[in-house]
């Protein structure tokens, strides 16, 4: 599968996420065998553009081509200017988000707000497009809400503007992540339009996968939060698609060295202060189904120090490896 000119390793993709994809997740997902990964996506007003959230997100150093940075906004010049901005600064691709189903978001009239803005979707695209040499691409929702899906018709203007790629996730907005995911819509999507589609919402076993690619014809399937704290769900579904049958989950001997250089990479990333705070939150997706799991992730949110914190999971890790234990805890709930 190819984006412009960037041919992409396989077709199981990290989709963006605010607070989770950063760098250094980004970077553990391709190295488990993501083939395609996504920045957080970041706001294309250029008063924001200095601040240090901002700049952290649009960091890219080490990264494995093709980069990717996702912007949001809804002022066409202004997307357009983010974009020069970013490609100038060693983005390759160009991602517009259509999807974000967030209130805060939504309000000031971007993520998935903009579906209800046919025309204006249309502006941004024609025009983003045209200011980057950059192929662009797009994140969407099916619709702003049930009685408004219309995912097939922003497709099509997305492949008349010169859009390259469409992720789409399989719900409205006003679904959040409720309910199941529209996979007959995505297959409507695929459908209507030459350009390739990328198949997005409760992919979270490689059989699911399989069933999905199968049951909307999309070219590859986007895995957002049944990554977080299982990163290696990428080789699984990879090596699935390819061969047919399962690969084996890890054991706990085998996660530990991934954990602790994610804990290390992340902590030089994001610095001491910023660092243990937001490691809690994958320290408990990777240990919260382990024996004796609720009390350790009860007392990483007691922990202020990033010494301590990753020497605590090194001791509680290290207690399981030696039983061998295989990381099989049920999957992150996705209704």
């Amino acid at each position: 599968m190819r984006i412009g000119s960037f041919e992409l390793g396989n077709r199981v993709f990290v989709a963006p996420m605010a607070g989770v994809t950063d760098r250094p997740f980004r970077q553990l997902c391709r190295r488990l065998g993501a083939g395609y990964a996504v920045s957080e996506m970041a706001a294309s007003n250029p008063r924001l553009w200095a601040s240090e959230k901002t700049m952290r997100r649009l960091n890219h150093d080490g990264e494995t081509a093709p980069i990717a940075v996702q912007l949001a906004g809804a002022d066409p010049q202004m997307l357009a200017e983010a974009a020069r901005f970013n490609v100038a600064r060693g983005a390759q691709i160009i991602d517009i988000n259509m999807g974000c189903p967030a209130k805060k978001v939504c309000d000031v009239c971007c993520g998935s707000a903009l579906l209800r803005d046919e025309a204006l979707v249309a502006r941004i695209l024609e025009t983003v497009v045209d200011a980057v040499d950059a192929p662009v691409t797009l994140k969407l929702r099916t619709g702003w809400d049930p009685d408004h899906r219309n995912a097939v018709a922003i497709a099509r203007r997305a492949e008349r503007a010169g859009i390259r790629m469409l992720s789409v996730h399989g719900r409205t907005r006003a679904c959040g992540f409720r309910g199941d995911a529209e996979y007959d819509t995505i297959r409507a999507v695929k459908q209507s339009v030459s350009i390739p589609v990328v198949a997005n919402g409760d992919v979270d076993t490689p059989r699911k996968a399989r069933q999905v690619l199968d049951a909307t014809g999309a070219d590859a399937v986007m895995i957002g939060r049944a990554a977080q704290g299982r990163p290696w769900i990428f080789r699984e579904i990879d090596h699935y698609l390819r061969k047919g049958d399962e690969f084996p989950a890890p054991t706990v001997a085998e996660v530990r060295p991934l954990l602790l250089a994610h804990l290390d990479d992340h902590y030089r990333f994001h610095g001491e202060f910023a660092g243990v705070r937001s490691a809690r939150k994958h320290i408990i997706w990777y240990t919260r189904g382990l024996a004796g799991g609720a009390d350790f992730c009860a007392r990483m949110n007691t922990i202020e120090t990033t010494a301590e914190q990753g020497r605590a999971v090194d001791i509680f890790l290290r207690e399981h490896g030696s039983r061998h234990e295989r990381l099989q805890y049920a999957r992150p709930t996705l209704h």
